[in-house]
């Protein structure tokens, strides 16, 4: 016969151990169970002290929020052009992570970088050398937009830059999330390949409350998915800014 094993052996020698083939009963939904959280004075723990990345960008997400007001329905300016699968390495690469948003000098720094992770085949920079802030203030896409990490820079860092929005046929779900939590852009939404229809310095003006986009170099005219609830969140500038603005949350003034 074959010796048991090490686990079996001291399974066998302390009796207050059963078999894990043993089911355990339910807790009850009025069980009496209640657990410590105090930490033994065995195994000391040192506190550490974490600052949450969504938190620390409220901030950022304030200072952008208060050049758009509530009655702001449209934008207008040029775009820059972009294919499927561009992921958040190449929207803002993770050398730059380092950059604080909550900090006005490396918030304008970390928009500097955006979409600085372009393959060379994109000739056109997107962001001037030197400048901190790009022209192109409307990134239309492909497929698949902000896909990779969920690194919530990356819209930071077009919001940053100058960016009201991105209009794409579709988004990783992680970054269209992030663009709503942060406040920082508007992820639109369309049907159709615009990318393929329109060119980078392409005169653009996007309606929200027609939900149409208008290229006036082409003349054509290209219809948007509806915003829906996402909208009245980035303008107030972000999940954070929204609560308090609509009493989920206490002020910051309170």
């Amino acid at each position: 016969m074959a010796a048991p094993s090490t686990a079996s052996a001291a399974i066998s020698r302390n009796p207050n151990l059963k078999s894990s083939r043993k089911l355990h009963a339910p807790l009850s939904a009025h069980s009496n169970l209640r657990f410590s959280t105090s930490i033994s004075p065995k195994f000391p723990c040192k506190s550490i002290t974490t600052t949450s990345f969504t938190a620390a960008t409220t901030a950022a997400s304030v200072r952008r929020s208060a050049t758009v007001t509530a009655s702001a329905t449209s934008f207008h300016g040029l775009c820059y052009v972009v294919h499927d699968n561009i992921d958040t390495d190449q929207i803002i690469p993770a050398e730059y992570l380092t950059l604080v948003p909550s900090n006005p000098d490396e918030y304008q720094k970390l928009g500097s970088y955006a979409l600085i992770g372009l393959p060379s085949s994109y000739e056109t920079r997107f962001i001037e050398s030197g400048e901190l802030k790009t022209k192109y203030t409307i990134v239309i896409a492909g497929q698949n937009f902000g896909c990779g990490s969920s690194r919530e820079h990356a819209p930071v860092a077009l919001g940053a830059a100058g960016v009201s929005a991105v209009v794409a046929e579709s988004y990783a779900r992680i970054f269209f999330r992030n663009s709503v939590s942060t406040g920082e852009v508007y992820p639109l939404e369309t049907e159709v390949r615009i990318c393929e229809e329109c060119s980078t310095g392409d005169v653009v003006t996007i309606e929200l409350e027609e939900n149409k986009l208008i290229n006036h170099t082409t003349g054509k005219e290209y219809k948007l998915k509806p915003v829906g609830d996402v909208g009245p969140v980035i303008v107030a500038g972000g999940i954070f800014a929204y609560a308090r603005k609509t009493g989920m949350i206490p002020s910051q003034t309170a």
